[in-house]
């Protein structure tokens, strides 16, 4: 166990840190409030409907609401979104035609997307004659020059950018750094898509992607904007043509968004994002916490310790297998359900290593809960995450036996 005067040191440390992190928040939670207000938010819109789901009042406010939300023209929430990798496919699928080149500017995107993208004989973009190019980071950094250089040559469709770090060692990008990728693309004369991954950075800072010009960007509802409990689900946010282009490939080009149904009604959607500032603060301050107590134990970890974050997550370098194993199966023992399993390395779906994971949560997977999972790879690197209140992450943290 951790001593918990080393918590304590660290949490005092931090408490110039948590008032900037706390007045985010409050930002963000009388931006939600006001967008239920303006919305005229009512028990009736909890209601779940069936069959078609013509008229479904609850479903379609509920976009409106996530689009006020995210200051977005049109967006979709919707429980037949069933991850955050949907989501991305389906903005891909929907605004690329065979031909058509999409260009990540932060690298290759999280391992999930690797066979939509490059998969052979699945119905992967390259299956119908969609090709997908990659600029690589320079210091973990967007390499301005490259992407310069490849779109004075080139002329692709899609601009793609990644918030999140995935299972790389990189910061998350700030909204100051996708507003300046915006803007550099814009400057060269791209005029198309400019698309988004989301996953993991809402509510983090006061300012959303499409504030600052991005044009499509998608996330999962089991991460930041379910506040730990919305069900399943995944959304979509940004300029109308394209989230249309969105609705019509979630159903399709003859029905669009006048249809779709949820039996089990939609309150938890709707609570969920009200939620959702609040939670995310409970999972920054922790994520902070984390990174200053494994410091101070002479790991690594990222963000460094006392840097604000951009996203909910803090990586620790183990280098080593097992401390690594160990690590995750702590963190699974320290979890409000399944806490007698003892977490594995498996054959996850989707991904190109073998991954533990760590996810005794409320939601099965929900990364907004505390959870934890690494890639079975040197040099080891857990990615600590989540936690829907500040108190569990501390506790956690206290039992973890390293």
């Amino acid at each position: 166990m951790i001593d918990l005067s080393l918590i304590d040191k660290c949490e005092q440390s931090l408490a110039d840190s948590y008032k900037i992190l706390e007045d985010i928040a409050l930002f963000n939670q009388e931006k939600v409030l006001k967008a239920f207000q303006k919305n005229k938010i009512a028990l009736r819109h909890f209601v779940g409907t069936s069959g078609y789901g013509y008229g479904d009042e609850g479903r379609e406010t509920l976009n409106k609401l996530f689009a006020d939300v995210f200051q977005a023209e049109s967006a979709i929430c919707s429980p037949n979104i069933v991850s955050g990798t949907h989501a991305l496919s389906l903005c891909l699928y929907a605004v690329l035609r065979p031909g058509d080149t999409a260009l990540s500017i932060t690298g290759e995107p999280y391992d999930t997307l690797n066979d939509v993208l490059y998969g052979e004989e699945n119905g992967s973009l390259k299956d119908y004659g969609i090709n997908f190019d990659c600029v690589s980071l320079k210091n973990d950094k967007i390499d301005y020059e490259k992407v310069g250089e490849y779109l004075k040559n080139n002329a692709p469709k899609m601009i793609y950018l990644q918030r999140s770090r995935g299972y790389a060692w990189k910061k998350a990008l700030s909204i100051e750094e996708i507003k300046q990728a915006v803007d550099f693309v814009k400057s060269l004369g791209f005029d198309g898509c400019i698309m988004l991954d989301n996953c993991y950075g809402e509510f983090i800072e006061k300012k959303e992607p499409t504030e600052v010009g991005v044009s499509l960007m998608a996330g999962s509802m089991i991460k930041n904007p379910g506040g730990g409990i919305a069900p399943t689900g995944g959304y979509v946010a940004g300029d109308s043509k394209y989230v249309d282009m969105v609705f019509n490939r979630l159903t399709s080009p003859s029905i669009g968004s006048e249809v779709g149904s949820y039996a089990y009604g939609y309150q938890y959607f709707y609570q969920g994002l009200f939620l959702a500032p609040h939670v995310v603060l409970q999972a920054v301050k922790g994520s902070m916490l984390c990174s200053a107590v494994l410091t101070e134990l002479g790991y690594k970890t990222s963000p460094k310790a006392y840097e604000l974050p951009t996203d909910i997550i803090t990586e620790i370098e183990f280098g080593d297998e097992n401390k690594l194993i160990k690590f995750i199966q702590n963190v699974q023992k320290n979890s409000p359900v399944d806490s007698n399993v003892v977490a594995l390395p498996w054959e996850m779906p989707g991904y190109n290593d073998q991954v533990i994971m760590a996810a005794g949560c409320f939601v099965q997977g929900s990364s907004i809960e505390l959870s934890a999972d690494a890639p079975i790879k040197p040099p080891y690197i857990a990615y600590f995450q989540g936690g829907i209140t500040y108190e569990h992450v501390k506790i956690a943290l206290k039992n973890l036996d390293l």
